[in-house]
């Protein structure tokens, strides 16, 4: 059985969300999903999360999973506001358990934050098996961008990568963020492009070249063949060489710390003070 995939490029963050279904059935999972963040006028709207909302309900789709790779740091995650407008189950890693531990100190949280996760309705297991209506789907553990990266593979032929490739010609994610670990990440690709040569795989982001429009899906041959990080040729040593000189030339993501205090919370924004009034910490000289 194929599923029937849509995707929704934001260009604001270069972040795409899906919503996934199986053909003739309503049961639909919406997988990582963005919530519009204007950071100098710290303003949060919903036009991402509106569009995604309005497919569904034009196509007569039932939500019943809203899926997080990870704790994004490039961009606020929409799944708490469309889990309140659609309904369904918010999933996510079993291991954001330790991502809440490292950023609830970092960011001084309020003694009341669990860290056990909680804040989601499902903490998958490695290679643990769901379903979205008829569809079977594994949650395969994926650590090395962040220790809880997960992706979801679809019946056997589509895979949604999250945060570990990128298209063929932009290579792989980086492996600096606390907790991240460059051979992990070489380890999870591999298991990855050892499926079978037509596996689909989508992105969760694409960061085009100059002359090349946005795009999202590939495959684990193409990849293989023409990924400039990390194809056949390319050894454990010589990724984890690159990858680490690679990553000390980068910034730190424009929405990192305003994304992250959200995110670990399944997208809920922090408790509001006694006025009512929700804000986010910038925690000084962290980063």
């Amino acid at each position: 059985m194929h599923p029937e995939i849509q995707g929704f490029f934001d260009p604001a963050t270069s972040t795409v969300s899906y919503v996934v279904h199986a053909a003739g059935s309503v049961e639909c999972a919406i997988i990582d999903p963005v919530l519009d963040y204007n950071a100098a006028a710290g303003r949060i709207s919903t036009a991402s999360a509106d569009a995604i909302a309005a497919f569904v309900q034009a196509e007569g789709l039932k939500v019943q999973w809203l899926l997080e790779t990870h704790a994004h740091a490039d961009h606020l995650s929409a799944s708490a506001y469309l889990k309140r407008k659609l309904g369904g189950q918010i999933g996510i890693g079993a291991a954001i358990t330790q991502v809440q531990g490292v950023f609830r100190d970092i960011y001084n949280l309020e003694p009341e934050f669990k860290l056990d996760g909680s804040q989601f309705d499902r903490l998958f297991a490695p290679d643990e098996l769901f379903h979205i209506g008829r569809l079977e789907v594994r949650a395969l553990h994926v650590p090395g961008h962040t220790p809880a990266d997960m992706a979801y593979q679809v019946e056997h032929h589509s895979l949604f990568v999250g945060d570990t490739l990128f298209m063929p010609d932009v290579g792989t994610a980086r492996c600096d963020f606390p907790g991240g670990d460059a051979r992990q990440l070489y380890q999870s690709i591999k298991r990855l492009l050892a499926l079978p040569e037509s596996t689909r795989l989508f992105m969760c982001h694409d960061y085009p070249p100059a002359g090349r429009e946005a795009c999202w899906s590939t495959t684990v041959g193409e990849q293989r063949a023409q990924n400039i990080h990390v194809n056949d040729s390319i050894d454990l040593e010589g990724f984890v060489g690159m990858r680490t000189a690679r990553d000390a030339t980068l910034g730190v993501p424009a929405l990192l710390i305003p994304a992250i205090q959200v995110n670990i919370r399944a997208g809920n924004l922090p408790p509001a003070d006694d006025s009512g009034l929700c804000s986010l910490k910038i925690p000084l000289n962290r980063f």
